[in-house]
């Protein structure tokens, strides 16, 4: 854990605007959310360093839109997303929502970067087939390189969350157990979660391997973009 001396002040202010990032006021809690992380690496803070002094009492939820029939790749990120940001995930075909489950300022993070992460990928994914498939090309061909490029991308991308959780964990040792029985708890409060068996995917090892480089430049830190709403930038 990073040594606190002196930067008492610094954690009391990222804990406000973490606060505030909880705000029902979308560009409020953005701007609060990209704040906190800015200073977080300026003053070579981690999650840890400013959670290790709370007790949570609950899990918090957030809720996103989302495809009622979500793909493969998509249920990959937000698998990746949550297990980067001490969450769980859990998605709602019926309403074609997809709900966040965490303790604090996680679930915030985790809701944002999940739906940057999906939206540049898919403008990604778009470029790609632009410069990639012709007019002739069939529409099962043309989408079986769509569905390999998209788990190509998100395949890099896990890897890189994972290696910043290990560089840099969100919750310190002693709040694990906290953290994971308050979410276990709002989870079972939702009542029977339906689970989906992933079938296996017949890939276009080209349009993966595209992917997979692409996915090498798909923002990991938190940023601000236009209209207010959390992302992360290009390192």
């Amino acid at each position: 854990m990073t040594d606190k001396t002196d930067k008492t002040p610094i954690i009391e202010k990222i804990k406000k605007l973490l606060a505030l990032a909880a705000s029902n006021n979308e560009h409020e809690a953005a701007l609060a959310a990209s704040h906190a992380q800015r200073l977080l690496a300026a003053h070579n803070l981690a999650m840890a360093d400013i959670e290790a002094e709370r007790k949570p009492e609950l899990a918090d939820r957030v809720e996103t839109s989302a495809a009622k029939n979500l793909p493969k790749w998509a249920r990959h990120l937000s698998g990746s997303v949550c297990a980067a940001f001490d969450c769980q995930g859990i998605h709602h075909p019926a309403t074609g929502k997809l709900t966040f489950i965490g303790v604090g300022a996680d679930v915030q993070i985790a809701a944002y970067t999940f739906a940057f992460l999906e939206r540049t990928i898919r403008r990604l994914c778009s470029q790609y087939m632009k410069t990639t498939a012709i007019a002739s090309t069939p529409n099962r061909q043309r989408e079986l390189m769509r569905q390999s490029y998209y788990l190509g991308a998100v395949s890099t991308v896990a890897v890189r969350l994972r290696e910043q959780k290990e560089q840099t964990p969100v919750t310190p040792g002693a709040l694990v157990p906290v953290k994971e029985g308050l979410i276990k708890k709002a989870m079972e409060e939702l009542g029977v979660i339906r689970t989906i068996r992933s079938r296996k995917s017949y890939i276009n090892t080209d349009a993966y391997s595209c992917g997979q480089a692409d996915g090498r430049a798909v923002g990991i830190r938190h940023a601000l973009e236009s209209g207010g709403k959390a992302a992360r930038e290009l390192q």
